[in-house]
């Protein structure tokens, strides 16, 4: 192993606790998208989900993903258990150790399981899941990622391009999502118009920010080296987030009714589009050209979210819109705006795209986008299918559970539990100037007749209500 450079050894673990922040934003987010009785186990997955992935990663994961003499589809077990991955030099770069890079690739598996969560809102149980996790993780995951990112990978050694993770990440999550979302079958027709806000748009703004912040790791820290490549990226990824969160505003402005209204929640979604647009391409394009990512991508994702409603598939969080049309967009626009000068920054050399008269290189973002989709989505409803047939392992909450809200069934808590309603409910009255109020116990209600039935609550009555001046 050459010299270690320690600058760069602490920017790339900089940007693994930036990536790291990511995960509990996109919880924060999508708990704020969904109704409030549903928003804790939006939370606890995030965490769940990171969890999982790293025990899979450390096993079997980075080897099966990095493995130098695995095939050009899948990895071996030469590095099962994380063996030899302390002093040897990285896979991208000689002057990284390898258990820095490992840990820095963790965080990309971590965030693309974290993700898929979102399907399962309101309707999916939490075991299943969790397994589901893990199998993902090794069965889609680390394939795609071998494809793209390993030097014996097939689409590597094509030619495709993917800086950052617009196909491993984002758009196998988007694809993956879809189909657990289409086995899992849709909603309750009343939760669905209801979900049509999100409960706590406050959730949903502070999600984006870590989302955001994070993101400067995410797409600044792939390069593995601190220099004017990892700033530009850092430019881009802002620029793209920001335009993307303009434009989003700007049609919900003109188009969704009440009209002539800015919105919070639209500007969230559409930076969160710009980010997944430009991640594909942050590496290799230009600040001018990151632009159209943001615009691109967010328009795209915006009117993309009808095709949940086409295929009459209940996408909860529009995670098939958000990461799988704006991650495939992202690679196709990577096609045509990569220069070749800006990997040479850090003397990397490739063959740029349209920019640079490489006309060839859309056919390989194509071959790899197209394989990656099909891979993932088929994958995925073989897995879950294999799951549903599992004793112990069905994959959709009862009617009862899904009425009283998963948070309640499956965890018994909330997020916000204003009155704590699984203890006994008290009635407060003054009785008399000494004793302004005695506490009398009225019969104990369960939680789902006064969350979720509040029309079968019958009415205490108080048999005696004293005056202004009784009381005092």
């Amino acid at each position: 192993m050459t010299e270690v450079d320690t600058a760069s050894v602490a920017w790339v673990l900089v940007a693994t606790a930036l990536i790291w922040i990511m995960i509990p934003g996109i919880g924060l987010f999508y708990s704020g998208m969904t109704k409030r009785k549903s928003a804790l186990s939006m939370l606890w997955l995030s965490f769940m989900a990171m969890a999982v992935t790293s025990v899979q990663w450390f096993l079997i994961g980075y080897s099966l993903t990095f493995s130098m003499s695995g095939s050009r589809f899948i990895g071996d077990l030469a590095h099962v258990a994380s063996i030899n991955v302390l002093d040897g030099p990285a896979l991208g770069s000689l002057t990284i150790p390898d258990i820095v890079f490992c840990i820095f690739q963790l965080m990309f598996a971590a965030t693309a399981t974290t993700i898929v969560t979102g399907a399962v809102c309101e309707r999916g149980r939490m075991w299943p899941i969790t397994v589901f996790t893990f199998v993902w993780c090794t069965l889609v995951y680390n394939f795609v990622a071998c494809w793209i990112w390993s030097p014996n990978g097939w689409a590597f050694t094509l030619g495709a391009l993917d800086y950052a993770g617009g196909t491993p990440v984002h758009m196998i999550a988007g694809a993956s999502a879809l189909a657990y979302s289409l086995l899992l079958g849709q909603r309750p027709p009343v939760t669905q118009i209801e979900q049509s806000r999100p409960h706590n748009v406050s959730n949903v703004f502070i999600g984006t920010v870590l989302s955001w912040f994070g993101w400067f790791g995410f797409n600044g820290g792939s390069g593995l080296v601190i220099g004017s490549r990892a700033a530009l990226a850092c430019v881009v990824t802002n620029l793209a987030a920001c335009t993307g969160g303009f434009t989003w505003c700007m049609l919900d402005y003109f188009l969704t009714k009440p009209r002539y209204k800015f919105t919070v929640f639209g500007f969230c979604m559409g930076s969160m589009a710009g980010l997944v647009c430009i991640t594909p391409g942050s590496g290799y394009v230009s600040a001018p050209s990151s632009l159209v990512f943001g615009i691109g991508g967010s328009a795209c994702v915006y009117f993309g979210r009808k095709i949940k409603t086409l295929l009459k598939i209940d996408d909860p969080f529009d995670i098939f819109a958000q990461h799988g049309i704006g991650g495939f967009v992202g690679c196709l626009l990577t096609g045509i705006f990569t220069q070749k000068y800006i990997p040479a920054l850090d003397q990397v050399t490739i063959a740029g795209g349209w920019l640079d008269g490489n006309w060839i290189q859309m056919s390989y973002q194509l071959a790899l986008t197209g394989a990656a989709f099909v891979w993932s989505f088929v994958m995925t409803l073989i897995i879950l299918f294999i799951m549903n047939k599992i004793p112990g392992l069905a994959l959709r909450a009862s009617d009862e559970a899904i009425s009283e809200g998963i948070d309640y069934d499956q965890f018994n808590e909330y997020t916000h539990d204003y009155i704590e309603y699984q203890r006994d409910l008290y009635i407060t009255k003054p009785t008399s100037v000494n004793s302004f109020m005695t506490v009398t116990p009225v019969d104990n209600i369960d939680n789902e007749n006064v969350v979720q039935k509040q029309n079968e609550i019958k009415m205490i009555k108080i048999n005696t209500i004293p005056t202004i001046q009784e009381a005092w």
